[in-house]
């Protein structure tokens, strides 16, 4: 039986204070009815022997302290769910956004879950192909792992994450049980838009769950939005043994909700401002990636975050590089020329190694990526040599790997935004940008390698 409460004794913010309130629990679902009807939802963010404190998910504006009725459900917050939600639209707090009504649900999933317990993970080892060479061959994305891009504003992450979650394919299987599930964190109206109509026009929709939460929605809604995508592909993946790519963008606004919510809940401060768990708080969302010993399913994470001025050492990005295992690095200097621009010399793939080679991508892959790096970190040092002495006093090797840097991010990084290249096909770019430099530059690779590779692409030449 519901206990009804009438009466507020502060309001701070987001945050709504009562007092001698018996029984409640963290996490609990809250009820408010205003003057004129209407209700809203909120959950127990802290308790004392005194005080309850409820942080409301539509806001606070028209909310009467003296007659508002607030009714304690006894339940942590609920998302109903079927297979049905494939296809469709959801806002922040998983209310449906596309006129199709209410799910019919099989299941009812408390949104918080929990962290995979270690010892229950299948270690990550299969490959998951975008269709963007600078991610498939240099910082490969395997599937069960998380790997956040980091951005900044006015680069374009936005039309990367409609990319990946356009071309996004498993190579082992059926494609019939890979899906996206896509969380958008505060997000102006025409970026929630890009992304809904990017998808119909390709098709992806069918395959995607979309949970959008916009700039003008309450703050506090930023904080359920990533938590009801995560239920959402835990579903999919546990129950019908699906293999979910979780995108996740703004993680940025979402650290920074936490902060709001935080200062009005008078916490102290660690940061930046932050609150001091913001830690284990990324953490109990990238923690829910991974594979289950008794799943065939998987759940695999691109977590998206701006560096406020570019900073890669924020606490955002610094705290998630420490939980998440790699990064893709997006680079301002190369936004003008190459699209995606990645940082390729910045960027790493911590479990690339267990993903790639023979039987899994090509046998070549893992030789051919560290040669990649290790040519493409020679040009960055001839092209500073370059701007003291001059390019024309380089010697002639030096001058091909100047040539060789152009052509690299000319036709291997720059793709079209809807070019979608096979791993085969990157690879092969690869190789056939590695014959401008001489063969004794060739140190990762055996000659063997060389042999198989390089010369057949020669001769077609």
């Amino acid at each position: 039986m519901q206990v009804k409460h009438i009466g507020l004794n502060e309001i701070r913010g987001s945050l709504v204070v009562l007092k001698n309130i018996k029984n409640a629990f963290y996490d609990e679902v809250v009820e408010f009815s205003t003057n004129f009807g209407e209700k809203r939802l909120g959950k127990v963010v802290e308790l004392s022997e005194e005080y309850t404190i409820v942080q409301m998910f539509e806001g606070t504006e028209e909310i009467s302290l003296s007659n508002t009725e607030t009714s304690f459900t006894g339940e942590p917050f609920i998302l109903p769910l079927s297979k049905e939600i494939l296809g469709r639209t959801f806002d922040g707090v998983a209310r449906p956004a596309d006129g199709l009504g209410p799910v019919f649900f099989d299941k009812k999933m408390n949104i918080n879950g929990k962290a995979m317990n270690p010892t229950a993970r299948n270690y990550p080892r299969s490959f998951i192909q975008t269709g963007i060479s600078s991610i498939d061959c240099l910082t490969t994305l395997i599937r069960g792992q998380k790997l956040p891009i980091f951005s900044e504003n006015g680069l374009s992450h936005d039309k990367l994450v409609v990319q990946i979650a356009s071309q996004s394919k498993i190579l082992e299987g059926s494609n019939k049980d890979f899906c996206i599930v896509l969380a958008a964190l505060g997000v102006k109206h025409d970026v929630a838009n890009f992304f809904k109509s990017h998808l119909e026009k390709t098709g992806a929709i069918e395959r995607s769950v979309m949970f959008i939460n916009t700039f003008s929605d309450p703050v506090a809604e930023r904080i359920i939005t990533p938590r009801c995508a995560l239920t959402a592909a835990e579903y999919l993946a546990f129950e019908h043994d699906m293999h979910v790519l979780v995108i996740m963008t703004d993680i940025t606004s979402y650290a920074e909700a936490l902060r709001e919510i935080s200062s009005s809940k008078q916490e102290i401060p660690s940061r930046k401002g932050f609150p001091g768990y913001l830690y284990s708080d990324l953490a109990s969302l990238y923690e829910r990636a991974g594979m289950i010993k008794t799943s065939k399913g998987s759940i695999t994470q691109i977590p998206i975050l701006t560096m406020p001025n570019g900073d890669i050492t924020h606490p955002i990005p610094d705290l998630t590089g420490y939980i998440t295992e790699g990064q893709i690095v997006l680079e301002k200097k190369l936004m003008h020329n190459v699209y995606p621009p990645v940082s390729i010399l910045s960027s790493l793939s911590r479990l690339m190694k267990d993903g790639i080679g023979e039987g899994l991508t090509r046998s070549d892959h893992l030789d051919l990526a560290s040669q990649i790096f290790s040519s493409y970190s020679r040009v960055q040092e001839i092209r500073s040599l370059a701007s003291i002495i001059g390019e024309d006093e380089l010697s002639n090797t030096d001058k091909l790997y100047m040539k060789f840097g152009k052509e690299f991010e000319n036709k291997f990084l720059n793709q079209d935004e809807q070019e979608n290249r096979n791993i085969n096909e990157s690879l092969d770019i690869a190789w056939k940008i590695l014959k401008i430099l001489p063969i004794e530059a060739l140190d990762r690779l055996s000659p063997k390698t060389i042999e198989e590779n390089l010369q057949n692409i020669k001769n077609e030449n």
